[in-house]
């Protein structure tokens, strides 16, 4: 979906920077320095509008956040809502996914959340799914021995493409449900698309998988 040009997001990006990191590259490594702490670090791939990832900042202030975003006038969105929540352990930052390894080293990132990826459903499109095992290398180039992913989503063929994915690639299945909102599960925070499609009656499917040592 195309997004609307915000002529002012790169100011107010700008203007906020102590929250959108500015050239976060040269932060890797120092994460935990930055946040002034040593709390586990939890990121958000594809944070989109922040609802989520500003959520569980609030409700979890012993977790470090920082969810990342490739568009300027959707990540704008977040840093409106991290900037309203006043929350002291949530960054952004307005990358790309590809370059993780980039932008965190080895055993920094405890958790990632992928919440409502794009599903890619063509099949020459495979490589771009954040499910695909190239991103799976990515995430544990950067994760602690046996870091975790969760992972939400509406598109069932997304979901059992990433089952398959996660085994093929050797993670452990801690956790799967095929209609979360049906559930037991307790402690789930929305992100703006979840309640979109559960308010149409979609099912969202999620599932937890960490790496083995």
């Amino acid at each position: 979906m195309r997004q609307r040009n915000k002529p002012w997001a790169n100011d107010y990006i700008a203007g906020h920077s102590h929250i959108a990191i500015q050239n976060p590259k040269e932060q890797r490594g120092k994460w935990s320095k930055l946040f002034g702490n040593e709390n586990p670090i939890h990121i958000e791939v594809g944070t989109g509008k922040g609802q989520f990832v500003t959520g569980m900042a609030k409700a979890n202030p012993d977790i470090n956040y920082i969810g990342i975003e490739l568009s300027q006038s959707v990540i704008v969105a977040a840093l409106q809502k991290a900037v309203e929540s006043e929350c002291e352990n949530l960054f952004l930052l307005n990358e790309n996914a590809e370059d993780l390894t980039d932008l965190f080293a080895e055993g920094e990132v405890d958790r990632v959340y992928l919440n409502f990826s794009d599903p890619w459903p063509k099949t020459r499109h495979e490589k771009r799914r954040l499910t695909y095992k190239t991103f799976l290398k990515r995430y544990q180039d950067i994760m602690v021995e046996e870091g975790e992913i969760h992972f939400k989503t509406d598109n069932q063929g997304l979901f059992e493409y990433s089952l398959k994915s996660f085994s093929e690639y050797g993670l452990l299945l801690t956790f799967v449900s095929l209609d979360l909102h049906s559930s037991e599960f307790e402690g789930n925070i929305m992100t703006e698309y979840e309640e979109k499609f559960s308010n149409k009656g979609q099912r969202i499917y999620r599932s937890e998988v960490k790496f083995r040592k």
